[in-house]
């Protein structure tokens, strides 16, 4: 007997941001879900071709999250 496919992913934010997600799955999140782009940034997991490969694509709050990796204010300037 056949078994059902099985249900389409459902990706969300927690899911973008954790370490425990593998590579094929933060790249579908990085190419179809831009609005989770910024989710993958806080993974710890993401290597640099993930992570500029978001920073090159942009989506919703993309640019504030690397400022947050990288320590800047939202006015650009260095925090410490």
């Amino acid at each position: 007997m056949l078994s059902p496919p099985p249900p389409p992913l459902v990706v969300t934010p927690a899911m973008a941001c954790d370490p425990d997600t593998d590579m094929p799955t933060l790249w579908l999140i990085a190419r179809e879900h831009p609005h989770l782009r910024k989710w993958l940034i806080a993974n710890p997991k993401a290597d640099a071709a993930l992570l500029e490969y978001v920073s090159q694509a942009g989506g919703p709050g993309v640019r504030d999250a690397f400022g947050i990796l990288f320590g800047e204010t939202t006015s650009g300037e260095a925090t410490g």
